[in-house]
């Protein structure tokens, strides 16, 4: 089994750790093929960088998916998801999409940590998207860039316990995502320190694609997420425009 990671983002740090995570949870013989974004920021922190995001997403699906047996949109904010699965006939999971799904499975009231309070909107409306803003017991917001850096972060790592802890007894969280793609393999690392389940999306993401993937289930062929046909595309890449011809 082949799976498509994109990573939108144009910082190959991020995509290196995304890549890193998706290895460490993908079943033998899984291979994971990992993209990074061509242009766009470095790392998306705004509604119009995300905008821009949604085109490189669709754009790298287009050029990379042929060959792959599912793709995880490995930004947290899922960008571009909904317009990937339509324009793809293979799965497409937001890595958020499954952090927030698994942990509706693995517990009742869902707690929330992310970076930055002016993305916090965005994650606060993509989770109401999903329908699931009545299961989440709080949110966290840490202001750190420590995570964007290469390798791993003691103390970030610690803030993080504590973070995760306090949603759980002051909020009453059952289970906890650490949102990010830079998150990939963090929860792993801080769980034992954590008396609830801890996700990230990478960890749910790709074990989500595999069993896609293996069910076979068919692409819509009515409704919003059939294939878009043929349709007049102007200055777009090549391998986008193939997929209206």
């Amino acid at each position: 089994m082949k799976i498509l990671l994109i990573n939108s983002n144009t910082s190959q740090v991020v995509t290196d750790k995304v890549a890193a995570g998706a290895r460490a949870v993908a079943s033998p013989g899984t291979e994971i093929l990992a993209v990074c974004g061509e242009f766009g920021a470095r790392v998306m922190g705004t509604r119009s960088e995300e905008a821009i995001g949604h085109h490189s997403t669709i754009a790298l699906a287009a050029k990379h998916a042929p060959g792959c047996d599912a793709v995880v949109i490995a930004v947290s904010y899922d960008t571009g998801l909904r317009g990937t699965r339509e324009l793809l006939d293979i799965p497409v999971v937001g890595m958020t999409e499954a952090a927030l799904l698994t942990a509706c499975m693995l517990g009742g009231k869902i707690g929330l940590v992310n970076f930055g309070a002016r993305v916090r909107p965005l994650y606060e409306e993509l989770v109401a998207s999903y329908g699931l803003s009545s299961r989440v017991a709080g949110w966290r917001t840490v202001e750190s860039t420590a995570a964007y850096k290469p390798g791993s972060d003691d103390e970030l790592e610690a803030l993080l316990v504590k973070q995760a802890n306090d949603l759980v007894e002051r909020d009453f969280a059952e289970t906890v995502i650490l949102t990010g793609a830079v998150m990939a393999g963090v929860a792993a690392r801080i769980q034992s320190r954590v008396s609830v389940p801890v996700l990230d999306g990478i960890a749910a993401g790709v074990p989500q694609a595999e069993l896609l993937a293996r069910a076979c289930w068919p692409k819509p062929t009515r409704g919003s997420y059939a294939a878009p046909g043929k349709r007049e595309m102007v200055n777009v890449d090549a391998a986008v425009a193939k997929r209206y011809t």
